[in-house]
C-alpha cells in the first residue's frame, strides 16, 4: 500500500429476492460513507439477491433471479455509484455466467470504471450454483491491492495464503454466517428468532447472542488468525437478522495485519464500521515476515488429493462455516 486507506464494512438485513430494496439499502450506506470520506466499502455475500432462501429455488427460479455480471442492472448500479462517489464498492449476487452456469458472485465496482468479480470457490447453498475456480486479487485506484474470498472460502486456510501470495494487502471477506444450525455442538447454533423480534424492547438479550459463541465468539476463534498469519488487513462484512429460517449475527469487523480488531459492531440491526488502514503496518507485520521464510519445496503434499475431499454441495452442510 502506498498510502493509508479508509475502509468501511457493512452489515444489513436483506430482503430475499427484492433486489431493488437491497440496492436502495446499499445506496444509502454508500452515500453515508461518502460523507465520511470512505474509499472502499464492502457489503455482505449475496446481499443484492438474498442468500439462504436460495436453497429452496428451482433452477428455473434461480435463472429468473440471476443476472449477468458487469453488463447486468445490479452491476451497473454499483458501477454508477462507484463513479459518482469515487469509491470502490463490493456487493454479492447470483450471477448468470457466460457459460449459462449460475455462480455466487461478488462484484467489486471501482471508480475507474474497471469492475472485478469473485466467484465463490466453495459454493453450497444450492445444487444449481457452481463453484468458481479462480482466485481474485487486483489493484485499486486507491493505491492498494485487494483480494476477495467469500464466506466459506475464508474457512480454508490455503485460500487466504494463496490470496496473500498474490499480493493482496487487504482481504475483502463478505459473509452470510453466524447463527447457523450445526452438527457440532461447539460451533455456533441457532439464535432464537423471538430474541430478534423483541430486539427493540430487549436489546441486551439479542446482543448477548450476537457477541456470544453463535456469533463473535466463533469468529474470534479463527478470523483474526487469517489476517495475522498472512499479514493482511481483513474487512469482514456479514448479514444480520432474518435470513430465511436462521438469524445472522452481523459483527461487521475490520482487522489489522497483527490480528487486532480495529473496529467492530455487535448491533442487532443494520450498521457500518469505518477504519483507517495504516500502510506502515504491512511490511513489519508478523505474517509477512513468516511468508518470506517459507520453504515451498516442502509443501508439495498440499496439492495431492487425500481421497477424502468432497464438493461442498455434496457435503450438504446445514450452515455456513461449520
Amino acid at each position: 500500500m502506498r498510502k493509508n486507506v479508509r475502509i468501511a464494512a457493512v452489515q444489513f438485513e436483506h430482503a430475499p429476492g427484492d433486489k431493488r430494496a437491497n440496492l436502495d439499502k446499499i445506496r444509502g450506506f454508500v452515500e453515508r460513507a461518502a460523507q465520511d470520506s470512505v474509499e472502499i466499502i464492502i457489503f455482505p455475500e449475496c446481499c443484492i439477491t438474498g442468500y439462504w432462501f436460495l436453497r429452496h429455488l428451482s433452477r428455473a427460479e434461480l435463472m429468473t433471479l440471476a443476472e449477468p455480471v458487469f453488463d447486468g442492472p445490479s452491476s451497473q448500479v454499483l458501477v454508477d455509484l462507484a463513479k459518482e462517489h469515487e469509491m470502490t464498492i463490493g456487493a454479492g449476487l447470483v450471477e448468470l455466467g457466460e457459460d449459462r452456469r449460475l455462480y455466487n458472485t461478488y462484484v467489486v465496482a471501482m471508480p475507474n470504471g474497471e469492475p472485478r468479480r469473485h466467484r465463490k470457490l466453495h459454493a453450497f447453498v444450492s445444487e444449481y450454483i457452481s463453484s468458481g475456480s479462480e482466485y481474485t486479487v487486483f489493484d485499486t485506484p486507491h493505491g492498494c491491492r485487494v483480494g476477495v474470498l467469500t464466506c466459506y472460502d475464508n474457512n480454508i486456510g490455503e485460500n487466504v495464503r494463496i490470496t496473500a501470495l498474490g499480493g493482496a494487502e487487504i482481504l475483502l471477506a463478505p459473509h452470510q454466517t453466524g447463527g447457523c444450525k450445526s452438527p457440532d455442538p461447539h460451533t455456533m447454533g441457532l439464535v432464537d428468532r423471538r430474541l430478534w423480534e423483541e430486539r427493540h424492547n430487549n436489546p441486551e438479550a439479542i446482543e448477548e447472542e450476537l457477541r456470544g459463541p453463535k456469533g463473535r465468539g466463533w469468529l474470534m476463534r479463527w478470523l483474526p488468525t487469517r489476517a495475522h498469519d498472512n499479514g493482511v488487513f481483513l474487512a469482514f462484512s456479514n448479514g444480520v437478522g432474518v435470513d430465511d429460517d436462521e438469524i445472522r449475527t452481523g459483527n461487521a469487523t475490520i482487522i489489522d495485519p497483527y490480528g487486532r480488531i480495529l473496529v467492530e459492531t455487535w448491533k442487532a440491526g443494520d450498521d457500518m464500521v469505518v477504519a483507517d488502514l495504516d500502510a506502515n503496518l504491512l511490511d513489519v507485520s508478523t505474517g509477512r515476515r513468516w511468508i518470506v521464510t517459507r520453504r515451498p519445496e516442502l509443501y508439495s503434499s498440499l496439492t495431492v488429493p487425500t481421497g477424502v475431499e468432497q464438493d461442498t454441495r455434496a457435503v450438504r452442510f446445514d450452515g455456513e462455516g461449520v
